[in-house]
């Protein structure tokens, strides 16, 4: 960890009881972990903006497994991709819907290519992307 610097913020009263509320409530003990975890947040989306900018996430679908060819076009997708989908997670949710979770890894504009494939396929109700740092230079 680098030197830490002490900095002094003017924040409204109500708008600081309301801070204070809801870092209470995340399990905070400090304002400063608080404030240091904002700060990350907003410089951790920055990085996935730039499409050369190196990323981990995972991509979640929810999908119909009686659609015809859905779970073929899925794996074939996947299989296409296999240096930058690190693992995936298959759960059956009810007789008709599943679930699957893959962790991703590689270029922000790769991983959200690969990700937008997969959730606009035929037969997929709902996906998500999310995208993390690496954890370098944080």
């Amino acid at each position: 960890m680098s030197e830490l610097s002490r900095i002094g913020v003017a924040i409204d009263s109500d708008l600081l009881e309301k801070f204070d509320r809801l870092i209470a409530s995340r399990g905070y003990t400090n304002r400063s972990e608080a404030f240091r975890d904002l700060i990350r947040e907003e410089l951790v989306q920055k990085t996935w903006e730039r499409p050369d900018s190196n990323v981990v996430g995972t991509v979640t679908l929810v999908y119909d497994h009686h659609v015809r060819l859905l779970n073929e076009k899925l794996t074939d997708l996947q299989h296409s991709h296999f240096h930058h989908i690190l693992s995936t997670l298959h759960v059956h949710l009810d007789h008709d819907n599943c679930l699957e979770v893959l962790v991703v890894k590689g270029k922000a504009g790769v991983v959200k290519k690969i990700a937008d494939a997969l959730i606009s396929t035929k037969g997929v109700k709902h996906g998500r992307l999310t995208l993390t740092s690496t954890g370098a230079g944080l």
